[in-house]
């Protein structure tokens, strides 16, 4: 059987013993003013330790305050920046409408010029009253700007339609393409005359129908061009209407028919022409002249 030894401290004793030791070290750092052991061993232990995880904290702190500022700086400028770019946006949008608008006036001036011979009033469309086309339309200019029934009205390259209704500060346009529309025109090369309908199903492969030109000895080919002719009752004459595209001999042998691509793009309009003197104001003035000879 194995014996206690016996000269070995119950551990009650050892505890004892601890807080004795305790007591005296306490007892002697109170005596010393804080100058015993204690305040030896905390000063090059303790308080380092403190100071050190006390100047960690701050480094922290500060690193997170300046984390903070650089993402706040970095959210201002990215604002800063998404603002510049929304003003050159906007800026870019502005002159390409102005880009866009001034080559339409370009054109209209240009079309202005091919027709010095008669005063006209530019307009812009404002609505459409047709289908996809603008087959029959509104302007903002009425009487009020000269304009009457009857007026020829161009864009683009040449003829739009004709005014069919008018108030004081508006006017409603029937293009050529129209279903309802007809014209009297011809070839410019041969002065050989036709009618040219509107056809707004012709329309979905950009042209309108012509017919009723002779067939004579004068050779047709893709390209000539078509203008109103001198005996319409409604448009003057020499509006260029458009290029021939297709022609054919009909059925009958006597005439021919095809079809024309127009000169006016009728997916957009937005300024136009109009001649604000008729076919019935240049009759009554031809003949006004007539009889004062």
């Amino acid at each position: 059987m194995k014996t206690k030894n016996q000269s070995s401290l119950p551990s009650k004793y050892w505890l004892i013993i601890v807080i004795v030791i305790c007591v005296i070290l306490m007892g002697v750092e109170r005596i010393t003013g804080g100058n015993g052991p204690i305040s030896f061993v905390a000063n090059y232990t303790v308080i380092p330790m403190q100071k050190g995880i006390g100047y960690v904290g701050r480094y922290m702190s500060d690193l997170s305050d300046n984390f903070e500022t650089l993402q706040d700086m970095k959210k201002r400028k990215t604002e800063k920046l998404q603002s510049k770019v929304d003003d050159l946006t906007i800026d870019n949008t502005r002159l390409r409408q102005d880009q866009y608008e001034l080559e339409r006036l370009r054109e209209l001036y240009k079309l202005d010029e091919n027709y010095s011979d008669y005063k006209k009033v530019g307009a812009h469309v404002i609505s459409n009253n047709g289908s996809n086309w603008f087959s029959d339309f509104t302007i903002d200019k009425g009487k009020k700007d000269g304009i009457k029934k009857n007026c020829n009205v161009l864009a683009g390259s040449g003829l739009v339609g004709i005014v069919t209704e008018v108030g004081p500060h508006y006017a409603r346009v029937r293009s050529i393409i129209d279903d309802e529309s007809n014209i009297s025109a011809m070839l410019l090369s041969t002065s050989d005359t036709c009618v040219v309908r509107g056809d707004l199903k012709q329309m979905e492969n950009g042209r309108i129908r012509f017919e009723k030109l002779a067939n004579n000895d004068n050779k047709i080919e893709v390209g000539e061009q078509v203008v109103t002719s001198h005996v319409s009752d409604r448009f003057l004459q020499g509006l260029f209407v458009g290029y021939v595209s297709e022609v054919k001999v009909d059925s009958n042998n006597l005439t021919r028919s095809g079809y024309i691509t127009p000169a006016v793009d009728f997916n957009k309009l937005q300024e136009v022409l109009v001649i604000t003197t008729t076919k019935d104001d240049l009759i009554k003035q031809e003949s006004a002249d007539t009889k004062g000879e």
